[in-house]
């Protein structure tokens, strides 16, 4: 992947409270936004504006630190918009979206092109749950600021990336995948390295419910592996990567000589579901020693003890290194901890999973 860093900005910390420029066609979403954003006294937003052409003269007058972006805007879509800044003045951005299948293809095209996060567009003139909404659009705001902005190269549908051959069993082996914050990208460049054939993979990312079925779609037009969104438990086959629906934990259990996975709707696991955590302790458990799995890029700690689990249970675990994640919050959580037994760059992860598979 090529990316763009954020160095020649040097650190916004360094700088105070974190300059926001939010960017909307509604005047509603741009007051309430920066009314929610104010609140907290590390932020402060530094303008506002109604379109893109608006949005770049402001850039270059009040250099913010992050941005926030509406998918659909007028005059210059966001994408176009998204594309040029990425390419002449990379930054953070956090897209705000509309949770539809439309928002939802948009936002991923915007992740792809390297949008650190994304939200949902806020309900207007509804106050209950705001609270709740300013606070994930303040954690996603400081971590943003906090990121290593990605710029990568173009990908189109069905492009892999060649990996070493390895020697691997699938029939008795399983992957596991778990990531949050600038995942999406992330689990993509892994799965493209995957082989047709490689182990059942399964994967626990932190996203919308109307947004994982999409993010699966996307997945399998750039694997050699068949990409499936669960919607029912079934039995996990080589060769198959699935991917747990937003809203509803993924577990994995053993049914006679054959491993399959369940739904869940129990209560959210360190505030997520699906929860990493919940997949990880689920594949210790159940299929130990024969696993391989990897933390990648997210915010918070969600998969760390997961991963421990996973190590102590005799698996191969993997963390992505800090250079390489937008976000070095879960992985970095599971190296504090001890539980993986290799941090290596995004590009090298699948290699080191399939190694996990391999013939001893």
């Amino acid at each position: 992947m090529n990316a763009v860093r954020l160095s020649e900005r040097g650190n916004p910390a360094a700088r105070g409270p974190i300059r926001v420029l939010v960017v909307d066609d509604s005047a509603l979403v741009r007051q309430l936004m920066t009314q929610l954003l104010e609140e907290d006294p590390g932020i402060r937003v530094v303008g506002s504006a109604a379109d893109p052409y608006i949005a770049r003269d402001k850039i270059k007058q009040l250099d913010p630190d992050v941005l926030t972006l509406d998918v659909e805007m007028p005059r210059m879509d966001g994408l176009t918009f998204l594309r040029n800044l990425m390419r002449l003045r990379p930054m953070p951005v956090v897209m705000v979206s509309t949770l539809t299948e439309r928002g939802a293809q948009v936002t991923l095209d915007a992740l792809a092109l390297g949008a650190v996060d994304f939200i949902a567009k806020p309900k207007l003139h509804v106050a209950r749950g705001l609270t709740e909404y300013a606070g994930l659009l303040i954690e996603k705001i400081k971590q943003a600021a906090k990121a290593r902005v990605v710029a990568p190269a173009p990908v189109r549908a069905g492009e892999t990336i060649a990996t070493p051959p390895v020697a691997y069993r699938t029939t008795h082996r399983l992957i596991a995948i778990g990531a949050s914050t600038g995942g999406t990208e992330a689990i993509r460049e892994v799965l493209s390295q995957m082989p047709a054939d490689a182990p059942a993979t399964v994967i626990a990312q932190h996203i919308p419910g109307a947004f994982s079925a999409p993010f699966a779609d996307r997945l399998d037009r750039h694997s050699r592996m068949t990409v499936i969104h669960v919607e029912r438990d079934q039995e996990l086959l080589p060769g198959h990567a699935y991917v747990a629906p937003g809203g509803r934990h993924l577990r994995v259990y053993r049914s006679g000589a054959r491993w399959h996975c369940r739904l869940g709707d129990d209560d959210p696991v360190r505030r997520h579901r699906p929860s990493v955590d919940a997949l990880f302790d689920s594949v210790a458990e159940h299929v130990g020693a024969n696993a391989s799995a990897a933390l990648l890029t997210g915010m918070g700690d969600d998969g760390a003890r997961g991963l421990l689990a996973l190590r102590k249970a005799g698996a191969a675990t993997i963390a992505q290194d800090e250079a390489s994640s937008v976000v070095w919050g879960m992985p970095g959580a599971a190296v504090a901890l001890g539980a993986a037994q290799e941090t290596v760059p995004l590009s090298l992860v699948a290699q080191k999973l399939l190694a996990g598979t391999a013939h001893e």
